[in-house]
């Protein structure tokens, strides 16, 4: 018989499959938009759980990784727009729209930046190392909002699109399925690599550190291409969200997307991966609902993150399937 887990897992893959005929059928597009935003973030979400769930890394820097993906997507389409080069020397690289080349830089330069920033950050532990991915992620905030050319603090908007073979990511419907099909990749990805000897070490790591060097293993390395794939992956979760909003600014590199990140993964279930897509799913909707009657939505979020704490301990999906331990 299946469990409690797969059984939750299957019927919200039915859900999102049937989604957007749903929408259709009853007349209300805006569904598809509000579903392609929490598949985004649920990347985001899954990805940060990777470094908070399974390697006991507290990154308040995440969104920096966002942020990076989501400007390569606006930068190129400002040049294309322009018929601009982004430089000429020492080789020329004109903008684009070309997804084919784009999606993959976005995620090659999050995944570059998290190299960096991790390289040095991984080197503390601890309250050190929250304080440090924070600060390089103020440090490219403050570094966009520079950049008058891009917009600044006002942000650069977007025209149309990015353009991908095969596919009018223009419409709505195959959009969310590219957002969808990019998410389930990712879970995908991510369950193989946990549960493979990788993954073993690196939740050894986050358990016991000092246990896992005993044993010969330089768990730095380890924790430091969790970094990197973590980073890599919220690049494309910003990629996306640029080409979902038409629209990027430096806000999606503040500390407070960082923390919207890690409450999304605690209220789904650490360790879980699922758990942080159904925790953006919730906290999306929610603030969805409660945006119509206040403006001061949060107040009533606040208690509600409260109870969820108090009376599901593992989070939401392990309140679902009745897991007591994470990982399971």
């Amino acid at each position: 018989m299946p469990s409690r887990k797969h059984i939750a897992i299957g019927c919200g893959a039915v859900i999102l499959l049937v989604l957007p005929l749903a929408a259709s059928l009853t007349g209300q597009p805006y569904l598809i938009s509000l579903a392609s935003r929490i598949l985004i973030y649920g990347l985001a979400a899954a990805s940060l759980d990777l470094l908070l769930g399974y390697s006991a890394m507290i990154s308040l820097g995440h969104a920096a990784f966002v942020g990076v993906g989501a400007y390569v997507v606006g930068i190129f389409h400002f040049h294309g727009f322009e018929a601009e080069p982004l430089f000429t020397w020492p080789f020329l690289l004109a903008g684009s729209e070309n997804g084919l080349l784009v999606l993959p830089l976005a995620v090659l330069t999050s995944a570059f930046a998290a190299l960096i920033i991790g390289a040095l950050s991984l080197r503390t532990t601890g309250m050190h190392f929250i304080m440090i991915t924070l600060a390089f992620a103020q440090m490219l905030f403050y570094f966009f909002v520079s950049l008058e050319k891009y917009g600044g603090d006002d942000g650069l908007s977007m025209y149309s699109r990015t353009k991908l073979p095969g596919l009018d990511l223009e419409n709505d419907i195959q959009f969310y399925y590219l957002c969808l099909g990019s998410l389930i990749l990712f879970l995908f990805f991510a369950a193989r690599l946990v549960h493979s000897r990788f993954g073993l070490i690196i939740r050894g790591a986050g358990n016991n550190d000092r246990r896992i060097k005993g044993l010969g293993i330089h768990s730095y390395r380890y924790k430091l291409a969790t970094f990197v794939i973590a980073g890599g992956t919220a690049g494309l979760a910003g990629a996306l969200l640029a080409n979902q909003t038409e629209y990027v600014s430096p806000g999606l590199m503040h500390w407070t997307l960082s923390g919207e990140l890690m409450v999304m993964v605690l209220l789904g279930g650490l360790g879980t991966l699922f758990g942080p897509v159904l925790g953006a799913a919730v906290f999306l909707l929610l603030e969805e609902t409660l945006a119509i009657y206040t403006e001061h939505w949060m107040i009533y979020m606040g208690p509600f993150l409260v109870l969820s704490v108090i009376f599901a301990k593992n989070g939401l999906l392990g309140f679902l399937t009745g897991k007591k331990d994470r990982h399971d």
